[in-house]
């Protein structure tokens, strides 16, 4: 049962709930799925949140008629990330909005420990392009972890450097593999955009500022 006096941390996903970065992951995937010559659309791209990079490329490949060594896959994987860095590199401090930076200000000052828990390797890029970093005392990402989301990894290992217990946290998320994550690591969670009504959650925020009014 939620305490909210037992509470002591809480973890955020950082693609599309910090931050959004789903239409450069979108133009990304879109350049190489042209260039390959697969069918890619925007309702495909919509299995692909909170997916890990390789697991994504495997959806795609699925309209592929052709089958790819793993070498060749990761070297798709890599060309893939190379335009999407180019991409990040567009991104500023205004991509985090006014209300997700004082939510975060006000979070940390009621004694929270924050922390990132995303399956994105370039989650250290976005951060710093953004200047969000400094709002968390900890970040796990997808260069620290072996297995994405739903396994619940990456949010375990935020907890740890958290100095937390599962227990102790709640996990920010917009995709329900996220979620699913969240619940199968014993945390609380939260759910927002896309994922906002998934009935796993244990609580649905229609606003990123909806987190006060839970803790």
């Amino acid at each position: 049962m939620f305490d909210k006096s037992k509470i002591k941390g809480v973890i955020f996903d950082l693609d599309g709930v910090i931050c959004s970065t789903d239409e450069l992951h979108y133009q990304a995937w879109k350049a190489l799925a042209d260039e390959i010559g697969v069918y890619f659309d925007r309702q495909i791209n919509g299995r692909l949140r909170g997916v890990s990079r390789m697991a994504s490329l495997e959806i795609i490949l699925e309209k592929s008629d052709k089958t790819y060594s793993e070498e060749e896959k990761l070297a798709l994987a890599e060309k893939k990330n190379d335009v999407y860095r180019k991409l990040l590199g567009k991104m500023g401090p205004e991509d985090v909005s006014d209300e997700v930076r004082s939510t975060l200000v006000a979070l940390r000052e009621r004694g929270y420990r924050l922390s990132i828990g995303s399956s994105s390797k370039n989650t250290p890029l976005i951060l710093e392009r953004t200047d969000a970093r400094r709002y968390f005392d900890a970040v796990s990402d997808g260069n620290n972890i072996t297995r994405s989301k739903p396994d619940p990894e990456v949010f375990l290992k935020a907890a740890q450097f958290l100095n937390l217990d599962p227990c102790e946290c709640v996990v920010v998320e917009d995709a329900t593999a996220g979620i699913d994550a969240g619940v199968a690591g014993g945390f609380f969670t939260a759910a927002i955009g896309a994922a906002c009504g998934y009935e796993r959650a244990d609580f649905n925020l229609d606003t990123f500022s909806d987190l006060l009014g839970i803790l």
